[in-house]
């Protein structure tokens, strides 16, 4: 890919901010999400992949649970073989999933084989629990042998994480989807402690508890569902829900920039200092955003007028992950400070 190319149509890629990890490497500040097998196939989510990366994509989110690791994978191969972007100019993430937590290296295999790598940037435990869900099961679809946090067995599970990076598969290790007393727990008890937080992030839900939490303890925040998630699943969808690219503050910046409300989204994620993971298949869409991303940066005002736009609205609830007896999703996500937790 020529660098005259990057100029007429995509980015340069050096011109796409990085966030430093504690080890010392930097991550694409803005990364492709590639959850959408909900509604789009692994082929339209692999054409996106190449697509991005011709346009100065570097950062690709991936994981086993969504079904398509092999045909992005495939992806991959052109974007190192034909389009000649060096494997070390990437960022491949991918996750271990809930049912694969007694068996973490043989899961982390398999995703490396599906995407044709032979070491992956950053694996992340998907959710701190091991409650399975078949794949489009309704809401209200139970686990019968769901359980909740418990410590012990999550660090059964990081311990083999912790093992990947020391041979060699995995160069940095994470979590998502956790808490600030869970990440208490973990960071206590952790020879290698994570070096990011994958976590839901938009200007309608900025966590600033946990965001500071992991920001002072060396932890790199990754933001999933950076624009509201207006992708996400039925099954996550309640009345309460908030629309952050219709939120007037969004809606006025973006039209002083000539732009979608959701590069707006995009650029405050990036430029408040986490990393986002937007979802698209669509060129128009993620090439707007990069663009966005590498441009003029919003001004003081522009960011604290959004940080006065936080509903404290989570629009991924992780329902279908609750055990049998739990009360409602607020259960999975220690709303009151303290793990819902039973013991080993």
């Amino acid at each position: 890919m020529s660098d005259n190319h990057l100029q007429q149509v995509g980015v340069n890629p050096e011109d796409v901010p990085h966030v430093t990890l504690a080890s010392g490497a930097k991550i694409p500040s803005l990364g492709l999400g590639t959850f959408g097998s909900d509604r789009y196939s692994g082929t339209q989510i692999a054409q996106a992949v190449k697509d991005a990366a011709s346009l100065g994509y570097r950062h690709f989110d991936c994981a086993s649970v969504y079904r398509n690791e092999a045909e992005i994978g495939d992806a991959l191969r052109v974007v190192t073989e034909e389009l000649g972007i060096p494997r070390n100019d990437l960022w491949i993430t991918s996750k271990v999933w809930n049912d694969c937590h007694d068996k973490v290296e043989q899961a982390c295999r398999e995703s490396m084989r599906d995407l044709q790598v032979d070491y992956l940037d950053l694996y992340l435990v998907h959710w701190p629990f091991p409650n399975y869900h078949a794949p489009g099961v309704g809401v209200d679809a139970r686990d019968p042998h769901a359980v909740p946090y418990i410590h012990e067995q999550f660090m059964r599970t990081w311990r083999q994480m912790e093992h990947l990076q020391k041979i060699g598969l995995v160069r940095h290790i994470g979590t998502s989807n956790m808490t600030i007393p869970k990440l208490q727990l973990l960071l206590a008890d952790a020879n290698i402690p994570p070096a990011v937080n994958e976590m839901e992030l938009h200007p309608h839900f900025q966590q600033p508890a946990l965001y500071k939490f992991v920001k002072d303890h060396h932890i790199v925040p990754v933001g999933y569902s950076p624009i509201g998630s207006p992708s996400r699943p039925d099954r996550d969808r309640t009345p309460e829900d908030t629309v952050d690219m219709e939120d007037q503050v969004i809606v006025s910046i973006a039209d002083r920039l000539g732009v979608h409300p959701a590069v707006v989204c995009v650029k405050w994620a990036v430029q408040r200092g986490h990393v986002a993971i937007p979802f698209s298949v669509k060129r128009s869409q993620y090439l707007a955003t990069l663009k966005g991303v590498a441009g003029a940066p919003l001004t003081h005002q522009e960011m604290e007028a959004i940080a006065a736009i936080d509903k404290n609205n989570r629009l991924i609830k992780g329902q279908v992950f609750l055990w049998p007896g739990s009360t409602s999703w607020e259960d999975l996500w220690d709303i009151d400070g303290n793990i819902k937790s039973v013991s080993a």
